[in-house]
């Protein structure tokens, strides 16, 4: 099969579209024919051996598919070869062919698109899990997202909004905070022209947010907790801006809050039926319309890498795809 191939830890440049074996599932496996892959910053992490999860070479990036059934292993009930699909694999997902894990393959409503199911299916179920799992979300409460023109960050905006809250959107140009604002944010600050904290707390009357999600990390972190109000809840899902931030304990202690390390990846893992209940719920969301994964732009393989250092590079706004079949 076709395949954007990493021969070895390396920067993005090297990765070259080759061929791969087909893979053959083992019990309790899927094989999927890959119609489309979402690009996630993850993605530019494990092909260079700074993700969590560090696979044998030679191995494909992407690990977020949506497509058709084209074989399943022993003990595999819930789903059957032809039926649509949507999977989390950790890598893998930039071929034709990708193999994935039964209990994170799930089936895929026929109101929602491959194209969709890709764009969305980490990002928000990560923010969905953020905001209603960790954070316990509710009407009427406040929530600040850093990064928001990104894919969890537009994801986080739609999610919140849903649930009856008032969205802070925080970025950095005039372009992505428009971007948010069409995705529906009440407010937006450019936190590259403004002080981050000063600027939340005159938009919150000096309340501060209620809950920060924050997939930047850096120095936005620091600020993002000094603005955040009593009994927030902090939300981290990421470190794009490069720097792990350390965070002053005193600030929560003073602040009566608290801040959640949001890893979807180990919620799969450890609960499967919980994040089986979460992943329904957004495929509910898709397929009536009421969550809209946006999708900026869409590749083949011979277009992956591209694709994966403009994100890489953060000037991406909403979410790419590659589209393996192409």
């Amino acid at each position: 099969m076709r395949a954007l191939v990493c021969q070895e830890f390396a920067p993005l440049d090297v990765l070259q579209v080759g061929e791969l074996p087909d893979p053959q599932p083992a019990a309790g496996e899927v094989v999927i024919r890959v119609f489309a892959a979402g690009i996630n910053f993850y993605d530019t992490l494990i092909v260079q051996g700074k993700y969590q999860v560090k696979p044998a070479a030679p191995f494909s990036p992407g690990g977020e598919v949506a497509g058709t059934v084209a074989a399943v292993g022993d003990g595999v009930n819930h789903v059957r070869p032809g039926d649509r699909v949507c999977a989390f694999t950790s890598y893998g997902g930039y071929a034709e062919l990708c193999r994935a894990k039964a209990s994170q393959t799930w089936p895929l409503p026929d109101a929602v698109g491959f194209e969709a199911a890709a764009a969305g299916l980490v990002t928000y179920g990560t923010a969905w899990f953020g905001l209603h799992d960790r954070a316990r979300i509710k009407a009427g409460e406040t929530v600040l997202v850093l990064g928001a023109a990104g894919g969890v960050g537009l994801a986080a905006v739609q999610i919140a909004k849903a649930a009856g809250a008032r969205v802070i959107a925080a970025a950095g140009s005039a372009e992505r905070l428009a971007l948010c604002r069409e995705h529906g944010a009440d407010d937006v600050i450019d936190y590259t022209a403004a002080d981050l904290k000063d600027a939340v707390k005159a938009a919150t009357a000096g309340q501060g947010a209620d809950i920060v999600v924050d997939v930047v990390g850096g120095a936005y972190t620091e600020a993002a907790l000094r603005a955040t109000a009593w009994r927030g809840r902090v939300l981290i899902i990421g470190f794009a801006a490069g720097e792990i931030p350390r965070i002053p304990a005193n600030l929560l202690l003073l602040k009566g809050c608290e801040a959640s390390g949001v890893f979807w990846d180990e919620l799969m893992r450890r609960e499967p039926q919980e994040a089986a209940r979460q992943v329904a719920a957004v495929l509910a969301h898709f397929a009536d319309g009421s969550l809209r994964p946006p999708v900026t732009a869409a590749c083949g393989l011979d277009g992956a890498v591209e694709a994966m250092r403009a994100l890489a590079g953060r000037k991406v706004a909403g979410k790419l795809i590659v589209l393996p079949q192409q």
